[in-house]
C-alpha cells in the first residue's frame, strides 16, 4: 500500500524540527485526514505483456533529465535523518557529534543534488564547500557548507583528541552548525521536490 504526503513546512529553519524530520522521527498514521492512500488497482495483462512490464521497469523510470530520482530522494530522506539525530544530539550534549551529524546531512543533501542532476555522486575531498560548487549551490549555500567542513572527524581529530571533542564546540555553536545545515537541505529539498 502507498502513501501520499502533501505536507509543506515554511518553517524549515525556525528552530522547530522539519515536517519530514518528523515524519522520520514520529512516523506516519493512517488516521489523519490529510493522509491520502492510494487504491491498488490489479491489471490484468496477457503473459506476454510481462516481458514488456519488466522491461518497463528496468528502463529508468526512475530518472528525470538523465539524473536519478529515486536515488536522489533516498539519499536526501537519509540526510533529513541525520539532521534529526544531529538535533538530538546537541540535546544530549554532544556536540561533536552533532556538528558531525550536520556535517554529514549536508553532504547527503549535496550528493542526493548530484544524483539527481548528474546520476552518479560527486567525488571531493571531504571540503563540503568544493562539493557545493560541484554540484552548482549559490555561493551562500557553498559558505553554509564551508562552516560544516571542519566536522568530518578524520579531519577534527586530527587537531583534537576524541576525549576533548564536545568541550571545543559550545552548544552555541552546535545550534549554528544546526541551523548551517538545515539551510543547506532547504536547498537541496527545492531541487529535489520540483524535480
Amino acid at each position: 500500500m502507498s502513501q501520499m504526503y502533501s505536507g509543506n513546512s515554511a518553517n524549515f529553519d525556525d528552530g522547530e524540527p522539519d515536517e519530514l524530520e518528523q515524519l522520520l522521527v514520529q512516523g506516519v498514521t493512517l488516521d489523519s485526514p490529510s493522509d491520502t492512500v492510494s487504491p491498488v488497482v490489479p491489471r490484468y495483462h496477457h503473459a506476454d505483456e510481462e516481458e514488456d512490464d519488466v522491461m518497463e521497469a528496468n528502463s529508468g523510470n526512475n530518472h528525470v533529465g538523465g539524473g536519478d530520482f529515486q536515488g536522489a530522494a533516498g539519499l536526501f530522506a537519509e540526510a533529513a535523518q541525520d539532521m534529526a539525530t544531529a538535533s538530538l544530539e546537541l540535546s544530549l550534549g554532544r556536540h561533536f557529534a552533532c556538528a558531525d551529524f550536520c556535517n554529514q546531512a549536508a553532504e547527503k543533501a549535496a550528493q542526493a543534488v548530484s544524483l539527481l542532476r548528474f546520476a552518479r555522486r560527486s567525488t571531493y575531498d571531504h571540503d563540503l564547500a568544493t562539493l557545493g560548487a560541484l554540484v552548482g549551490a549559490p555561493a551562500e549555500i557553498q559558505d553554509e557548507m564551508a562552516t560544516l567542513t571542519p566536522f568530518h572527524p578524520e579531519s577534527f581529530y586530527v587537531d583534537t583528541p576524541p576525549e576533548e571533542a564536545d568541550e571545543v564546540i559550545s552548544a552555541e555553536q552546535a545550534a549554528t552548525y544546526v541551523q548551517s545545515a538545515r539551510h543547506v537541505l532547504r536547498w537541496a529539498r527545492g531541487i529535489i521536490l520540483n524535480a
